[in-house]
């Protein structure tokens, strides 16, 4: 679990952060004065990193931080923390979670019935009401059941699934 997490997490960083070194700093690489005989220090030009506006030495680059496990493992995973979820009672069943109108008052009231304060909601197919009805509720989440991933799974105190979505879910993480 702990590799697929940090898989996830790391490939999710941005890894855009960027500083000029001393080549790409705009200003003159003119020597400031000669070598010798000043009884001043070395010196070369004003981009250097030891300057006021010179740049930085050995600063952060763009890179990727993607990392990858196998598939087998990061289905492991998925399968631990589901069963992990079951085995708390955290995990809770429905025949469908559908909605005529977007109301998110109506779903709050739905979660306070099923007891769920903090909860990920897990679907077969998108239903727009729903997505509209859920997304104003703090510490709510709905996914489609393929996008199904460790991290949502426990960062969550309850899994709610309806059996379509369990289904799919099976069949995907089926050995």
């Amino acid at each position: 679990i702990y590799d697929a997490v940090k898989a996830q997490l790391a490939s999710r960083r941005q890894g855009d952060a960027f500083c000029k070194n001393r080549a790409l700093v705009s200003g003159s690489t003119h020597k400031i004065y000669r070598q010798k005989g000043t009884g001043r220090a070395r010196h070369s030009s004003r981009t250097a990193n030891i300057f006021v506006g010179g740049g930085k030495a050995f600063g952060p680059k763009p890179r990727d931080y993607f990392y990858a496990i196998p598939k087998k493992a990061r289905l492991n995973a998925l399968r631990v923390a589901l069963s992990v979820k079951k085995k708390e009672g955290m995990l809770i069943l429905l025949d469908g979670l559908t909605t005529d109108k977007p109301k998110t008052s109506v779903m709050v009231k739905n979660l306070e019935k099923l007891g769920v304060k903090s909860a990920l909601i897990v679907i077969n197919k998108n239903d727009e009401n729903l997505k509209k009805s859920l997304n104003n509720i703090p510490k709510v989440k709905l996914l489609e059941s393929n996008s199904l991933n460790i991290v949502d799974i426990l960062s969550y105190d309850h899994l709610v699934m309806t059996k379509d979505a369990l289904t799919n879910v099976q069949e995907i993480l089926k050995p």
